[in-house]
């Protein structure tokens, strides 16, 4: 029985080494692999450590890249702005001009109704208003709350919305300058600040601060304030000189508003429908047809002159 148990024990014993044999041939074959690893692990870490600046610069580069190229969206659109409104200040007081020069060089209200093909904001508040008294003259009333008041308070209502819109288009597109001219500075120095950041960390890495390290990278992140407020100064001029602009022609429609009440009210603010193009003759004011009469009287007599 002693004996059997002994055996036993041995037999155990020798199992139990052979596993642990077992066990310790691949950890011997791991041991050089871990040793071999250890390099590469080193080197993935160096790597790492270098890739890290180099994103870091790319990073700074788009910031400030992506900073010029919006500040050069912002020139664009401002000069573009700058041109449009440009045309449209110079058709509207062409426009006005035309239009108020025949507008009182005609007979009386009546006459001036008959004024057609004119464009520009005079144009618009003068044909407002004739369109308001034909309205109220016309034999059919309506009975709404647009319509509500007299002759007078209806044409000051057409006319005071009428000016109003003219006020819209003209102010049209400055809030856009208003905007670039307030913002571009800030975005041009949003870029100069990211952009020294950026030159100061390269600085510090590469350990030295001479002339020739730190004047290249800062004078590059200085570029973007330069060009901020290259945007910022036209569109501040732009902006100043079309407010100017939107006065002057506002105080002229003002007045010729005025004056058209007064006239209207010598007409006790009623005018007649133009007649229909189709069975009228063309009308003419009465200065024009004097002086055809005479022409026809000098031609006339100037025939009978020669007969005889």
């Amino acid at each position: 029985m002693t004996d059997t148990t002994t055996l036993g024990a041995a037999q155990a014993v020798t199992d139990a080494a052979n596993q642990a044999s077992a066990l310790a041939a691949p950890a011997a074959n791991i041991a050089p692999a871990a040793t071999d690893l250890a390099p590469a692990a080193t080197q993935l870490a160096a790597n790492a450590a270098q890739t890290a600046p180099a994103a870091h610069d790319l990073t700074s580069a788009v910031i400030v890249d992506g900073t010029l190229w919006a500040l050069e969206a912002f020139s664009v659109l401002t000069w573009a702005l700058i041109l449009i409104k440009g045309i449209q200040h110079l058709r509207i007081v062409l426009h006005n001009r035309s239009y108020s020069k025949q507008f009182w060089a005609a007979s009386d209200l009546q006459a001036a109704s008959y004024l057609d093909n004119f464009k520009g904001p005079a144009a618009r508040v003068a044909g407002a208003g004739f369109s308001t008294l034909v309205e109220a003259d016309s034999a059919t009333t309506t009975h709404d709350l647009e319509h509500t008041g007299d002759r007078q308070e209806l044409l000051d209502r057409r006319l005071r919305q009428q000016m109003q819109k003219e006020r819209g288009a003209l102010e049209s597109g400055l809030a856009i300058l208003a905007t670039i001219g307030s913002i571009s500075p800030f975005v041009g120095l949003f870029g100069t600040v990211w952009g020294i950041m950026g030159a100061l960390t390269n600085i510090s890495k590469s350990g030295s601060a001479s002339l020739e390290v730190v004047a290249g990278p800062i004078g590059e992140a200085l570029v973007a304030t330069a060009v901020g407020i290259a945007v910022a100064v036209p569109a501040v001029i732009a902006y100043n000189f079309f407010i100017r602009r939107n006065k002057v022609i506002w105080a002229n429609l003002d007045d010729f508003a005025v004056d058209f009440v007064h006239l209207a009210q010598k007409t006790s603010f009623i005018i007649k429908r133009a007649p229909a193009a189709s069975g009228s003759a063309p009308r003419v004011s009465p200065p024009q047809t004097k002086r055809t009469a005479l022409k026809t009287n000098v031609d006339e007599l100037h025939a009978e002159g020669v007969q005889i």
